[in-house]
């Protein structure tokens, strides 16, 4: 029997924008994604020194509105999204029963009872369907309206230290939004195109998201372009995206965690408030508190010669394996190559000595302080 057809891949509205610019595309999570345009380590420093743009438009967008749209949303995350104002943005995970993470998240707080909540583009699905299922009876009840919006929306990222200057250059709202305070959010003008501009990211650095239909993605990121290259601006790609998350150790969903992974043990208790009434999983995170995580994803660089990657095998130091890398690359920035990993609780002290197997050669890491950059204060 001849194997079935594989699907074929999603593109974004600003997908031609890459080809012409001459992109490396890639597979990823379903989509034809940019890996890179002139280079993974020259649109990384750009992003560090000057700003960067990239097309996001492959993450989920869920919409919620209605008197039940708060408390859903604090039901199905980690986080107190009670206590989350008007106009603001948080970072939380949403579990499973067992308390280990289905994904994380940033929801936007639109209105008194009107969030956004956007999801990584391979949960997609499961994350829409999560959501689905505890709306649907409030959905019946006529207390709460739920779209799964993100195929008629497209998000780019500009960030780097001149990506507020950038966006004032596009006119409108743009010089406004260098007073937006860090995880906030507002409807903007820029260019011409109505958008929610959102002053999140996941480099590391300063900057904005914005959140457009997709008739208007092309304008925007052709303005923002024009707008950046005179100021430094690279568009970047999905390469720069992993080792600007990684230097800022940032989390990355099916590397540092997922459905074996509870947000504890992954250096992620600050987005978890086990002292709100519930959510799923707060039984169980409540039992991991009580006994101790038993490992803890760690920071660590290597010593030796030799790039830590994922899957390859931690080991103390007379060799015997005791933990995992989850993420590993060069990082750009130090100059040094970085690494993840989960090991266990009584190795995961800095300065801890720990050997990477890189395909059968150990090589000497240790354990050190995350992040691994933080950006300078300007």
């Amino acid at each position: 029997m001849s194997a079935a057809p594989e699907a074929p891949l999603a593109v974004t509205p600003i997908h031609a924008e890459h080809v012409a610019l001459g992109a490396r595309m890639v597979p990823f999570a379903g989509w034809h994604m940019p890996v890179q345009y002139r280079g993974l380590a020259e649109e990384h420093r750009a992003v560090r020194t000057a700003a960067g743009l990239f097309d996001v438009s492959h993450m989920g967008e869920l919409e919620l509105e209605g008197a039940a749209a708060t408390g859903l949303v604090d039901e199905l995350v980690t986080q107190n999204a009670r206590k989350v104002e008007v106009g603001q943005a948080v970072y939380t995970v949403a579990c499973n029963e067992a308390g280990t993470i289905l994904d994380d998240l940033i929801c936007y707080r639109r209105g008194a009872e009107k969030w956004l909540v956007v999801c990584n583009a391979s949960n997609r699905p499961k994350i829409a369907a999560h959501f689905a299922a505890a709306a649907a009876p409030l959905v019946a009840q006529g207390e709460l309206r739920y779209e799964d919006a993100s195929d008629r929306t497209a998000l780019l990222a500009l960030q780097g230290p001149r990506g507020l200057e950038i966006a004032g250059k596009l006119g409108g709202d743009g010089p406004a939004l260098a007073d937006l305070r860090p995880f906030r959010l507002r409807d903007a003008t820029l260019a011409g195109v109505a958008c929610v501009a959102a002053r999140t990211g996941y480099t590391g650095e300063d900057g904005l998201e914005l959140f457009c239909r997709n008739e208007d993605a092309v304008a925007l990121w052709r303005a923002v372009v024009a707008a950046g290259r005179p100021l430094g601006l690279e568009p970047a790609g999905l390469g720069a995206r992993d080792t600007l998350r990684l230097e800022a150790r940032l989390c990355l969903y099916g590397n540092d965690i997922d459905e074996t992974t509870n947000p504890l043990e992954a250096g992620l208790a600050w987005v978890v408030k086990l002292d709100k009434p519930s959510f799923r999983g707060k039984a169980a995170l409540e039992r991991v508190r009580a006994a101790g995580v038993a490992r803890k994803l760690v920071g660590f660089e290597m010593r030796g010669r030799g790039i830590a990657r994922h899957g390859y095998p931690l080991c103390g130091t007379s060799g015997q394996p005791i933990g995992t890398c989850t993420s590993g690359s060069p990082s750009p920035t130090l100059g040094k190559s970085i690494g993840l990993g989960y090991v266990p609780a009584a190795a995961a002290a800095i300065g801890t000595e720990l050997r990477v197997d890189c395909r059968g050669k150990l090589v000497e890491a240790v354990v050190v302080p995350t992040p691994f950059y933080k950006r300078p204060q300007r």
